[in-house]
């Protein structure tokens, strides 16, 4: 049987290639909206007793990462998955903060929170997707994270959106679980795998997941409590003349 050249062969298959192609994106897409919905529905489970279980768990990295951001001059402050709101009355009034989540049910909470106690350096609360920010390049000084990107669907995807819009010089602060390879707690956290949409985020996330920005350097790690469990990430966005540089050198 004669061979096909390159171009009957691209006639001949192309068309399947882009029938496979357009399948595998679509399975890309309804498997996002699959993700999105599991994290929905499991935020929803814990609305009501949010604040009274993981917020408690949780309260030591807040108050941690709140702390240094009000030790900042000022500025935009943008909190990615905003939950509750526990952390909004801990930021001091020199700030305008920005909060987001994809929990209706949560908001409506953080909502509350900011008209009871009329937080009025909360500049607004939007329902809004982490890897889909509706916020211009460069807007904030800060972005700040918190117990969130083992719960997104695509953490790659959320950093590269936390990176733009954060300003050049500005500053993106993770508090988040980073899972162990060995000991009894990396044992604990692969047995916990298989039930991470019941629980609402993944047990194994290694740190390598949110060291994927081009443009955000590490230049702080701190273990917090309680035993180490979630840990205090600080990134920093460079200039763009200095990340064209850093570019150049790694050629």
């Amino acid at each position: 049987m004669p061979s096909l050249s390159r171009f009957e062969s691209e006639r001949a298959w192309g068309p399947l290639r882009r029938l496979g192609s357009g399948i595998l994106r679509g399975r890309a897409i309804r498997q996002q909206a699959m993700d999105v919905e599991a994290i929905q529905k499991a935020y929803r489970r814990w609305a009501p007793i949010y604040d009274i279980t993981f917020g408690r768990i949780a309260a030591e990295g807040r108050r941690q990462a709140v702390a240094l951001i009000n030790e900042m001059d000022g500025g935009e402050v943008l909190e990615v998955g905003v939950g509750t709101g526990l952390s909004l009355p801990s930021y001091g009034a020199h700030l305008r903060v920005t909060g987001i989540d994809l929990s209706t049910e949560m908001l409506e909470k953080a909502r509350e929170r900011v008209a009871e106690e009329g937080l009025d350096h909360v500049a607004g609360l939007y329902e809004m997707d982490a890897g889909a920010l509706e916020f211009a390049d460069d807007s904030f000084d800060t972005v700040v994270a918190m117990y969130v990107m083992t719960v997104v669907p695509n953490p790659e995807r959320v950093m590269r959106e936390l990176e733009r819009v954060t300003k050049p010089g500005g500053e993106v602060i993770l508090i988040n679980h980073f899972s162990q390879t060995h000991g009894v707690r990396g044992w604990v956290e692969h047995g916990l795998a298989p039930f991470a949409e019941m629980l609402g985020w993944h047990p194994v996330f290694p740190v390598e997941r949110v060291l994927t920005a081009e443009r955000l350097t590490p230049f702080e790690e701190r273990a917090l409590k309680p035993f180490g469990l979630f840990t205090m990430l600080r990134l920093r966005k460079s200039e763009r003349a200095q990340a064209a540089r850093l570019a150049e050198a790694a050629e």
